[in-house]
């Protein structure tokens, strides 16, 4: 992969400066430099879960059993509402 970056002259310069001093090739020192980073801050997989913990059950019923009961908790509540 060939890749083109612009950087600031103090950068451009500081790297210059960097690589004369090692004797080293630029495209050898931007490949350490990425293979550096890349292994520093690796790729967190994300789960649909994961996107969403922050708000999942954030608004409770209450109810530890909703998921599981929920057709006869929904009947009640309507049998209720007709009694009123």
């Amino acid at each position: 992969m060939t890749i083109t970056i612009r950087l600031p002259a103090k950068l451009e310069a500081d790297l210059r400066t960097r690589l004369g001093a090692h004797r080293a090739k630029l495209s050898d020192f931007v490949r350490d430099a990425i293979a550096e980073k890349l292994e520093r801050e690796p790729i967190k997989p994300t789960s649909p879960y994961d996107l969403g913990k922050d708000i999942f059950g954030k608004h409770g019923s209450g109810q530890p059993d909703l998921s599981t009961n929920r057709k006869s908790i929904l009947n009640e509540a309507l049998r209720a509402k007709h009694r009123r």
